[in-house]
């Protein structure tokens, strides 16, 4: 009995429209189809402008769904492909431009191809290809059948592309909640403590710049607090409301960067099995924090100063520039001057990052702050460590810190305050842990009359040394990787010295 036109047009149609996943739509018309047509391998194919190849939407044959591909095609053949207005028979014995052009791309030696052009109001949206093996598989007749489903094909695959846009949206927006949740600043800034004494000139020029546009540079030495000097700027102007991308330049390897930064296109090079949006198209509409600018590798200081001249990025393997709207903040504690003249710092980019320098002091020309500082970090580090009471400083502990150097600058007196607490759970905080000898020449002691550096107890350096185990290992005593194990003695033993030492444990 022939078959009837009808009866095949609504047979396929219910088969291509079945299922938004295009491969397993493509499969079940596989298995119609083959009962109609000597049909060996289906394709379904789109132009991709951007990787400048077909892209196999699917393939199928009758071991099942394939792979998607990627197949290299010139510009000039895939003009040949979107001339087709009619489904039309290849094979590669044929002389004409577009088997000559396709037979070595599609692998068509020996093998007959069926293709029919899929439009949409006249737009070419891809390419249906039927294969049999041999060079005489398919007549006039599997051609007029093949034409009348070009339409449902046509809207399948443009149905497939929007789903396939749609699910990428939504990727998108997972991925950015996740970045949010683990990498973005939210709510409002840390205070700046020391605003109105040591930090005052600062916060000055941070109310003067915040409400512009300006790109600025922060400058200090490591641990002065950068960050929060950043956060106050971001959180102070009209984009408190938009991303504020935090970026440290000297923890990515050199061979990542690029791609941190700028992103990629999925196939740009191995391993790039999906596109990635970079660190600057994440701040859009927000702020980008480069910390440490003076460790970016000189190629990506080229990049970075075309972001600043243009206001755009362009994805590692792509080929379009994506319009930035970000403000940027850069910050170092090197001497980028100094580095300029040593050919490590573009002095272009000097320039650009330079329009707003902001110094922040370092912690010893501003001992004012210290006392406010502790008391803040006292208070943050109890709540952390599950402290119910707060500590209290012990008289003249303050003296002592705001006679200390402070190599490290306010994350050092963070570090000694959390280390202090840990060891005198439910005492007094005295801060006789600061490194012996560092701390500024005190007239009034006979120790430093004689040069010689302030030493401590046996019993505090104990305490002190089994503090720090045990903050190590979290709490944990006994087995592998407790502080019984670590310290090389028996775990009673431990305790009944935390006992002595009035060191006080949580498990």
């Amino acid at each position: 009995m022939p078959l009837n036109n009808e009866e095949f047009f609504r047979e396929t149609t219910l088969r291509i429209c079945s299922s938004l996943d295009i491969k397993i739509a493509l499969t079940r018309c596989y298995e119609y189809l083959r009962q109609h047509f000597p049909l060996d391998e289906l394709f379904l194919d789109i132009h991709d402008l951007q990787l400048g190849a077909i892209r196999r939407m699917a393939h199928v044959s009758a071991s099942g769904a394939i792979a998607d591909e990627i197949v290299p095609l010139p510009e000039s053949v895939w003009n040949l492909v979107k001339g087709l207005a009619e489904p039309v028979v290849l094979t590669s014995s044929m002389a004409t431009p577009i088997t000559q052009a396709m037979a070595p791309l599609v692998k068509l030696d020996g093998n007959s191809d069926l293709a029919v052009p899929l439009r949409i109001e006249g737009r070419p949206v891809g390419v249906l290809i039927l294969r049999s093996y041999g060079d005489n598989g398919f007549g006039e007749n599997h051609v007029d059948l093949i034409r009348t489903v070009a339409e449902p094909f046509a809207m399948a695959l443009s149905n497939a592309l929007a789903h396939e846009e749609l699910l990428h949206y939504r990727d998108t927006l997972l991925d950015d909640k996740s970045f949010l949740l683990r990498e973005l600043t939210t709510g409002t800034p840390d205070e700046i403590i020391g605003g109105g004494s040591g930090l005052r000139n600062v916060t000055d020029m941070v109310r003067q710049v915040a409400p512009l546009n300006s790109t600025v540079l922060l400058l200090g030495e490591t641990g002065v607090g950068k960050e929060i000097i950043a956060n106050a700027i971001h959180y102070s102007s009209a984009r408190k409301d938009g991303p504020f991308i935090k970026v440290n330049c000297g923890a990515i390897p050199d061979s990542l960067i690029d791609s941190e930064l700028f992103g990629h296109e999925k196939g740009a090079f191995t391993g790039a099995h999906v596109e990635k949006r970079g660190r600057f198209e994440r701040a859009n509409g927000g702020t980008i924090f480069l910390d440490e600018i003076g460790e970016l590798p000189l190629p990506a200081q080229v990049r970075l100063l075309r972001v600043l001249q243009n206001r755009e990025v362009e994805r590692i393997g792509g080929s379009k520039n994506i319009a930035l709207d970000i403000r940027v903040i850069a910050a170092t504690h090197r001497n980028l001057e100094q580095m300029i003249g040593e050919n490590r710092f573009r002095e272009d980019l000097w320039f650009r990052i330079n329009m707003f320098p902001i110094f922040i002091p370092p912690l010893r020309q501003r001992r004012e702050d210290i006392p406010a500082l502790t008391r803040r970090f006292v208070r943050l580090k109890s709540k952390e460590l599950g402290l119910v009471k707060q500590p209290a400083i012990a008289p003249g502990a303050l003296d002592r810190l705001v006679n200390y150097d402070w190599p490290g600058n306010v994350r050092e007196l963070q570090n000694v305050v959390e280390r202090e607490i840990i060891r005198f759970q439910g005492g007094m905080l005295e801060f006789r842990s600061l490194l012996p000898g560092s701390e500024r020449m005190d007239l009034s002691s006979p120790q430093k009359e004689s040069g010689l550096p302030e030493l401590i107890p046996l019993d505090e350096a104990m305490a002190l040394h089994i503090g720090k185990v045990l903050a190590f290992t979290k709490g944990k005593i006994n087995g592998p990787g407790g502080a019984a194990r670590i310290l090389g003695i028996n775990s009673s033993t431990l305790r009944s010295r935390m006992e002595k030492l009035g060191i006080r444990h949580r498990n």
